[in-house]
Order: structure tokens, then C-alpha cells, then sequence
């Protein structure tokens, strides 16, 4: 009976101290609060144009300190205030069931104040049954989609902003995690129906890349893999075999990720013969309470191995992103391919990565801003060939990266 008791006694007192050990310190998060504000007003390239008030901010979350009970509270309250800057690059490095997701197969536009599908992940989306494009969002999971923007959970943007009311809107249709996600969309017929986003299929593939041939076109399609050292060797190996093919189109459309330089100027090494400029970095140094002073340099690429000598064409689209548009813009200031396709992904700027004094998550923030050669920002290109989605019948695209190299 001893036993027994001295067991329930040292039971508790574990439970109670892991109980404790669990518990939300305050504290630490006000002082986190403060050094992600900090950050972000010292290092944040694109303060300035997002015109969000820090003050506001500071002051509505710090009310919401004494709210927060739990551990995913936690991660939830910072991923918002980053949301408040309405940039998909701005990033906590962790998310949990209830975060929203980044992005979702759909893309919607805000149009004389409607919210339509304007883009479709082609050709990453499979069986698709009904043609959405041009269908207005009348609703999700049962609530007005006006109603929805107006409930995401930011305070000190402005959401009757078009930029920020699309960019919540997008967000809205990626949805949390842990939630479904069933569109109510009027179609262009007037027809309306229910739309299951999650019931969508997506290809998938464990290839860092994937290369055909068509017509002695050669395509090589990227796997959502610039952030791979190895694509580097795969692609070398793909290009290799299409030397003789009488143009080269690059799909970079899944490329939703990013990647790293390392990897793109390995790339686009092999398209050169002598070094070539690819993008302008800018950004604002100040040091020590001393005056601020504006830094911008050019980056270069290094020819290596055998050069790709004919017609290069590079498709892009919604679902390209970060270094995919660094890519692509690059591959456009060497003069050395034609871009086709819809808007990027446009996510602004070089990131770089910051972490917390008291908790193991980190957050990226962009520090510099990153320019096509000719000056355009990088988050503001359109391609030179733009393609505008009209229907997932048929891919529009691809089929105007063909035409361009079979013109020559």
C-alpha cells in the first residue's frame, strides 16, 4: 500500500512539473514581440511600401499576450502579425494545424469587386472535370467570401486595399490546415456549384526534374527542385542528351518553393560563353545610429561546360516562385530566352533568416530588394510573351512556347 502511494505521490509531482514545464511564459513572449519588431523595422526592405503601421501593430498585440494559453497560440500570434505585411515571403520557419497554408492550386483575382479564379496550376492540377477559370467565388466552407476577407485574422493592414483584399482572398482559398475547403463558385454558364479544393489531385513525383522531346523541341520540366544541389548534375545530364534539338523549353511552373542561386546560376551557366550579368540586388545599410547608405550591385553568371546554342523559351506562371522568378528574369537579362506565361508567384526581395531569443522557431524577412537588368522589380515582371489562362482544356502555355521556337 506504501508502494502504491509513494508511486501516485512521485506520479503527480511529475505531472505537475511537466505541467509547468508546458506552461505559456508571457514574458518571453512580449520579449519576442519586441525583437520581431525591432527586426522588422531595422531590416525589412519593403517597410516603407506596405504603409502598415508598427505602432498599431504593437499595440494590438501586445493586448493579445494575455490571451495566449497555449503553444500553438504562440506560433498562430506571430504568423499573423507577419501576415499583416501581406507578403507571401514573409515566413515563420515552423506552422501548425491551424496555420494557413501558403498557397493552393487555385489563384483568384479581384475584379470591379468581384473575386474570380483566374489561374489554375496547370499542368500540375490532374482531372480536373469542370472549367473554373473565369468562375466568380461566391463563397467558402458556407461564408461569403467578402466576409471571410474581412474575418482573416489581421488588424493593421488595410483590407479595402485591392492589393491586400487579393492577397487575403488567396490566402482564404489556401485555407488552415486542419480545415476543409469547399468553394461555392458561379461559373461562367450562371451555373452554380460546390467546388471541393481538396478533392483536386496534384502530379506527383520524387524526379528533381523530368525531360522530353517533341517535334526536336526538347522540354525539360522542373520539379519544384531549385533548392536541390543535386538538380545541378540531373539537369547537366537531361541537357546533355537535347544538344542537337533545334530549341530547349524550360518549364519552371513548379517551382512553388524557390530554391537557392547556387542552383539557378548553375543553370543558367550552361547557356553562355563568357560571364553575363542576370539581376541587380539593392539594399539600405545603417550601422551604429549612423547615416543610412544605399548599396546595389550587379550579379554575374560563369559559363561552364558545353553552352545550349539555340532557342530557349522559359514558361512561368503563378506557381513560380522566389528563385524560379530569379531564373527567369535572369535567363531574360543575358538575352539569352523568351519568357511566356502568366504572372509569378511574386514574392519580393532576398530573404534572410532570423531567429527568437526565447523560442526555437525562426522567421525570414526580405532585406534587399532583387531588379530585372532593365530595371523592373522583380516582384512587378510580366512576361515579355504574356499568356492569359482562359480555359484547362488545353495548355495555353506550352503551346506558345512551341510556336515561338518553331518561328525561327
Amino acid at each position: 500500500m506504501k508502494k502504491l502511494i509513494f508511486i501516485f505521490i512521485i506520479s503527480l509531482n511529475f505531472s505537475c512539473d511537466n505541467s509547468e514545464s508546458n506552461k505559456i511564459d508571457q514574458t518571453k513572449i512580449k520579449e519576442d514581440l519586441n525583437e520581431i519588431l525591432t527586426d522588422i523595422s531595422e531590416n525589412y526592405i519593403y517597410l516603407q511600401e506596405k504603409n502598415v503601421d508598427l505602432n498599431c501593430i504593437r499595440e494590438y498585440y501586445e493586448k493579445q499576450i494575455p490571451n495566449i494559453k497555449t503553444e500553438e497560440q504562440t506560433v498562430l500570434f506571430f504568423e499573423y502579425l507577419l501576415d499583416e505585411f501581406y507578403d507571401s515571403h514573409l515566413i515563420l520557419n515552423t506552422n501548425r494545424n491551424s496555420s494557413f497554408r501558403l498557397y493552393s492550386p487555385i489563384y483568384v483575382s479581384i475584379e470591379n469587386e468581384k473575386t474570380l479564379i483566374s489561374n489554375v496550376w496547370h499542368p500540375i492540377v490532374e482531372h480536373l472535370e469542370q472549367d473554373i477559370i473565369g468562375a466568380e467565388l461566391l463563397k467558402i466552407n458556407g461564408i461569403d467570401i467578402d466576409k471571410a476577407i474581412d474575418q482573416f485574422p489581421t488588424h493593421c493592414n488595410d483590407k479595402q486595399s485591392q492589393n491586400v483584399r487579393e492577397w487575403i482572398a488567396n490566402k482564404v482559398v489556401a485555407g488552415r490546415y486542419n480545415q476543409p475547403r469547399v468553394l461555392t463558385l458561379k461559373l461562367e454558364s450562371n451555373e452554380i456549384v460546390e467546388f471541393d479544393l481538396d478533392k483536386l489531385k496534384t502530379k506527383q513525383t520524387t524526379e528533381l526534374l523530368s525531360a522530353t522531346t517533341e517535334n526536336d523541341i526538347g522540354i525539360i520540366t522542373l520539379n519544384n527542385s531549385l533548392g536541390n544541389n543535386a538538380l545541378i548534375n540531373d539537369f547537366d545530364k537531361a541537357l546533355d542528351k537535347l544538344m542537337d534539338t533545334k530549341g530547349l523549353i524550360i518549364d519552371l511552373r513548379n517551382t512553388v518553393d524557390g530554391g537557392n542561386s547556387y542552383v539557378a546560376r548553375g543553370i543558367m551557366g550552361r547557356f553562355i560563353n563568357e560571364p553575363k550579368p542576370y539581376q541587380k540586388h539593392f539594399k539600405i545599410e545603417q550601422y551604429d545610429g549612423n547615416p543610412i547608405v544605399e548599396r546595389s550591385w550587379i550579379e554575374y553568371v560563369t559559363p561552364r561546360k558545353e553552352q545550349y546554342k539555340n532557342k530557349v523559351v522559359i514558361l512561368v506562371g503563378r506557381w513560380t516562385g522566389s528563385m524560379g522568378e530569379g531564373l527567369s528574369i535572369g535567363f531574360e537579362g543575358m538575352e539569352r530566352a523568351e519568357i511566356v506565361g502568366s504572372e509569378m508567384e511574386r514574392l519580393a526581395g532576398e530573404m534572410n533568416g532570423f531567429s527568437f531569443k526565447n523560442h526555437n522557431f525562426g522567421y525570414r524577412l526580405s532585406t534587399a530588394k532583387l531588379f530585372h537588368l532593365n530595371g523592373t522589380p522583380r516582384e512587378k515582371y510580366v512576361p515579355t510573351n504574356y499568356v492569359k489562362q482562359t480555359t484547362i482544356l488545353k495548355d495555353e502555355t506550352l503551346e506558345k512556347g512551341i510556336e515561338l521556337i518553331n518561328k525561327n
